[in-house]
């Protein structure tokens, strides 16, 4: 059970790290603003499918490429929204640093 213990502490200590509790608050500045919540869900759809095409190996669409950037350059002058994207980067390099970390430990079993 200790690993599961310890596996709760972590989970806990994320949630209360400065980067989880920005970004959650962030996020729903963002998502009580109707407006900007539709253009950053483009976004995200947009950007999801093209994650999802390059790593299933496909070439993503250049046209899709240039939209996702377009929307990105307008979002960013929105003040709350290039900060929320910015907590969203912090966060989600805590959580791979975090991954790494875990995987670096198991790596000879793997």
């Amino acid at each position: 059970m200790y690993v599961y213990d310890k596996a709760n502490e972590l989970a806990k200590s994320i949630k209360e790290s400065k980067e989880y509790l920005e970004y959650k608050e962030l996020k729903k500045i963002v998502t009580d603003d109707l407006k900007l919540k539709d253009k950053v869900d483009e976004f995200e759809k947009i950007r999801y499918e093209e994650q999802l095409l390059a790593v299933q190996g496909e070439k993503t669409s250049d046209e899709k490429m240039q939209k996702l950037q377009n929307l990105y350059e307008i979002l960013v002058k929105e003040p709350k929204v290039k900060e929320y994207f910015d907590a969203e980067v912090r966060f989600n390099l805590m959580i791979a640093d975090v991954n790494k970390i875990i995987g670096e430990s198991i790596k000879d079993v793997l």
